[in-house]
């Protein structure tokens, strides 16, 4: 009897429970959650935040057809029928950033329990889920901690807490958790192009006395970047990725990185814009944001960003991969037509050079500045 084979083993983008980041709030009514939530939100717009809870109502008809309101100011509500399972929710919360749930309803990998007198024997019934407690948050300042909590916590004083007023420090800390989960980044030189117009290999170049490959790759390693060649063949070296998704050019490049690493950001460097410098890198990763699908930099007078001076977050993976899906394979339309953090410079800095006659001029004007 043939015995049933397992899947390729790749690497698995981390995930808590149901999302990325996640925190389940548990211990009391859940009118008190959710106003906690809104509030908290509120305080921290600037990140991708989303709230997993259940309804209370009953009797509720099943959807016959799903409906997408939209309105002008970019608020969307969807209203259709979903099955619950961690796989389901992952693809659904996977470009949030931190995702609280109420965790009367649901079980979060991490929590944050609230203590009310009024809910010692839900506590009691919960304590199971509770594994990874953040912080504690008391409705009043003398509430106290019940007996099976410090029965199965002996050091549960020891942990955090807060009152339900102290919003400020609620707030902080719950971004010190979505900042702990924050991408490191790597960097990605893209060689191997078919250089047509150039007649010869343009990562092969030599603008500053070294091939140009080697040239991209200091200029990132310098601002602190482990940084690989994408490259199309299989290569046995450490600092070299092959294409897995093939015949896609740079697109396929930054793909293969993330199935590679899916859980660092990739700074995308093409070889073919001998302009771009340190101090340009330094400025894209000082204005990185990683509630963005990517930071990108633009030309002040191009209409487009520049998808090869880019820093793809971990959750560009997923987009990517959606636009892949309806037959597309070029990473500008992703950025023209996603959640992006725009960076403008000169467009002199990100001239591509692709002729002989426009490398030789390129060179002239480097030795003239050098």
């Amino acid at each position: 009897m043939k015995k049933h084979q397992k899947h390729t083993n790749i690497s698995k983008k981390h995930s808590d429970n149901f999302a990325p980041n996640e925190v389940a709030i548990l211990g009391t009514k859940c009118g008190i959650i959710a106003d906690l939530v809104t509030t908290v939100s509120n305080k921290l717009s600037n990140y991708n935040l989303g709230y997993f809870d259940a309804s209370h109502a009953k009797d509720v008809p099943k959807n016959t057809f799903s409906t997408y309101t939209f309105h002008h100011k970019g608020n969307l509500q969807i209203n259709t029928n979903s099955s619950i399972n961690k796989y389901e929710q992952r693809l659904q919360f996977y470009n949030h950033d931190f995702v609280f749930i109420n965790g009367n309803h649901y079980q979060g990998d991490k929590q944050i329990l609230i203590l009310d007198d009024e809910k010692e024997a839900s506590v009691k019934k919960r304590l199971e889920q509770l594994t990874n407690i953040q912080f504690i948050i008391k409705l009043n300042k003398d509430t106290p901690y019940f007996d099976c909590l410090i029965e199965k916590f002996p050091n549960i004083k020891n942990i955090t807490s807060y009152t339900i007023d102290q919003i400020e420090k609620i707030t902080n800390h719950i971004k010190s958790l979505i900042q702990e989960h924050i991408a490191p980044i790597n960097g990605l030189v893209l060689i191997g192009g078919k250089s047509t117009r150039m007649g010869t290999d343009k990562a092969e170049l030599n603008y500053f006395g070294k091939t140009q490959k080697e040239h991209v790759k200091e200029l990132l390693e310098k601002c602190s970047l482990p940084t690989f060649f994408s490259i199309q063949q299989p290569s046995e070296k450490d600092n070299e990725i092959h294409d897995v998704f093939l015949n896609l050019g740079p697109f396929g490049g930054i793909c293969s990185a993330f199935q590679q690493n899916p859980n660092t950001a990739w700074l995308v460097m093409a070889t073919d814009i001998p302009f771009v410098n340190e101090e340009i890198i330094k400025l894209l990763l000082e204005n990185r944001d990683p509630s963005k699908i990517a930071t990108t930099i633009k030309g002040k007078e191009k209409e487009f960003p520049e998808p090869l001076i880019t820093i793809y977050e971990p959750k560009a993976y997923g987009k990517l991969l959606q636009y892949l899906a309806q037959g597309y394979s070029c990473p500008r339309k992703m950025l023209i037509n996603s959640d992006v953090k725009i960076v403008e410079i000169d467009d002199d800095f990100i001239r591509n050079i692709n002729t002989p006659e426009e490398f030789e001029i390129a060179s002239k004007e480097i030795q003239k500045n050098t």
